[in-house]
């Protein structure tokens, strides 16, 4: 199975340790953002847009991990667009907040998932085959 992480810089640790552990289970990430060194030009960032762009495209479920940036929303919004299947984690109850929340985080096809990293990998990998029907679930794991 195919996936892509969306987030922010702020969270390349936990960007990256959530890869690791999805690709040690035999999942394939279809883009890594987080070896991008210092962009300079416009130019570079057309192409890692058309990169991203792709890798949700190619993957079967993105997850997003919050907090998140302007880029990490677009991401969201292709993937809603193309009909992936959606995990939105946090490790508080932020999702829910009324007043920091999103329109777009309250929709039936985005899977919220609070908790810790680990829990979330568990999550993801402890069932393929039923992780890929959308629901509408707060999953918690302490």
């Amino acid at each position: 199975m195919k996936f892509y992480v969306a987030s922010s810089f702020k969270n390349i640790d936990n960007v990256r340790y959530l890869s690791e552990q999805l690709k040690s289970q035999g999942y394939v990430q279809t883009y890594d953002w987080t070896q991008h060194k210092k962009v300079s030009t416009l130019e570079d960032l057309k192409e890692i847009g058309q990169q991203e762009k792709n890798a949700v495209a190619e993957s079967d479920f993105i997850v997003l991990l919050l907090p998140a940036g302007k880029g990490s929303h677009i991401e969201l919004g292709l993937a809603l667009g193309l009909n992936k299947r959606v995990i939105l984690y946090s490790p508080s109850n932020e999702i829910d907040n009324f007043a920091t929340t999103s329109t777009f985080y309250q929709l039936s096809e985005v899977e919220k998932f609070i908790g810790s990293l680990d829990g979330l990998v568990e999550f993801l990998t402890a069932n393929a085959e039923e992780t890929f029907k959308y629901t509408k679930h707060v999953h918690s794991v302490k």
